[in-house]
């Protein structure tokens, strides 16, 4: 768990950025309910947010930021929340989508977003084919996505392949079933950010994950500031990644 501190601007190392970072953004309908809204202005206040800590990654250099818009369980709550989220979604990319093209940011969408509203998909294949040939910051935005249903798509592809003869399963391989997934073509994340405090996962990512640092903050999503983000990155520099190995000096202490 950590605490808000002053800026950390002056402490990152601008040589050791996390290639790609990935967030959960919780907490928008506690924001609201503390201050007597109705959620929908937390989910307002939220995607304002965003817009901020894109611009963040994009001006730090940072090459890939993956959020979770949008969860296949999300579908359960009201009506009204749902469809001022997928309006909301609209509304973004209508507004942001010149200065997301100028930055050279490139917009991708992890999930099956064919089962959203026309307008949405309309807006989402134009903010694609926008951005496409954009080299900037990879901004991957995951909708009506989940990581079991990701995983389960990727099994039932190897499966077909196996069943038409194309491969047999000695060839299936992590990497083949990487291929598979939303995320082909892109590394994994090297730093999760959860907002709100809450200590899981939510379905997210579950396969690309797996030697993820995780950094978990009370701070509600709207209220997350670029000096957050700095904290962040600036807490996973401090962290020795060893991927299931050792380092270098508990290796020099076990070969001496």
């Amino acid at each position: 768990m950590v605490k808000k501190n002053n800026s950390y601007e002056k402490l990152i190392q601008a040589d050791n950025l996390p290639c790609h970072i990935a967030i959960i953004m919780d907490g928008n309908g506690r924001w609201a309910h503390k201050r007597l809204l109705p959620r929908t202005m937390g989910h307002r206040a939220g995607m304002n947010t965003l817009k901020e800590i894109v611009r963040a990654c994009s001006d730090l250099g940072i090459k890939i930021l993956t959020v979770y818009a949008f969860s296949t369980e999300n579908w359960k709550r009201p009506w009204e929340e749902v469809d001022y989220l997928m309006k909301l979604l609209v509304e973004f990319l209508r507004k942001e989508i010149n200065e997301l093209n100028q930055n050279q940011v490139r917009i991708k969408v992890l999930g099956n977003y064919n089962s959203l509203p026309l307008v949405c998909q309309a807006e989402i294949e134009d903010a694609i084919n926008t951005t496409n040939n954009n080299s900037g910051l990879l901004f991957n935005i995951a909708l009506n996505y989940g990581s079991r249903q990701e995983i389960l798509g990727a099994v039932k592809n190897l499966a077909q392949q196996i069943a038409s003869g194309e491969i047999n399963p000695d060839m299936i391989s992590e990497e083949s079933i990487s291929r598979q997934l939303y995320t082909k073509d892109i590394p994994d994340p090297d730093l999760l950010i959860r907002t709100a405090g809450e200590m899981r996962i939510s379905n997210f990512l579950l396969w690309q994950i797996a030697y993820t640092e995780l950094w978990i903050t009370e701070c509600l999503w709207p209220e997350f500031t670029k000096d957050d983000l700095l904290h962040a990155i600036w807490d996973y520099q401090q962290r020795d990644r060893r991927f299931g190995g050792l380092n270098s000096e508990r290796q020099d202490e076990i070969n001496a």
